[in-house]
């Protein structure tokens, strides 16, 4: 099923604040490494959002993503202090890991090991 408009509208708007929330609690630089929001999905009924982590040069991702989610009461309390005029409803946050940050660097990583040459000749082997 597509997102709504409305779906949209609220993930935009929780991303951008939950970024500010980040930022302020110093959640956003952590151990010389970063964490961002890559995306906000929210369900149809807006009472649930899932929130998407990238985190860069994190060593343990896991453990901070537990950090998180354990001040997730402080977090959702920020959130609501903010959009309470918004949404009817504060949603439930949920946090997963995105690994798409992960997944291009493996891929670079795959592309810098195939080799093709340059010149035709050496393709045949002459």
């Amino acid at each position: 099923m597509e997102e709504s408009k409305r779906q949209r509208q609220v993930a935009q708007v929780i991303q951008g604040e939950m970024s500010d929330i980040f930022r302020r609690a110093g959640l956003n630089v952590i151990h010389n490494g970063m964490i961002s929001i890559s995306k906000v999905k929210v369900t149809p009924d807006l009472l649930e959002a899932r929130i998407y982590l990238s985190f860069f040069q994190i060593p343990d991702s896991e453990k901070m993503l537990n950090t998180i989610k354990n001040r997730d009461w402080e977090l959702r309390k920020e959130l609501a202090a903010r959009i309470k005029n918004q949404v009817r409803k504060i949603p439930v946050l949920h946090y997963y890991l995105d690994d798409t940050l992960d997944y291009v660097f493996k891929m670079e990583e795959i592309f810098k090991t195939i080799h093709i040459p340059d010149n035709p000749d050496e393709q045949e082997g002459n």
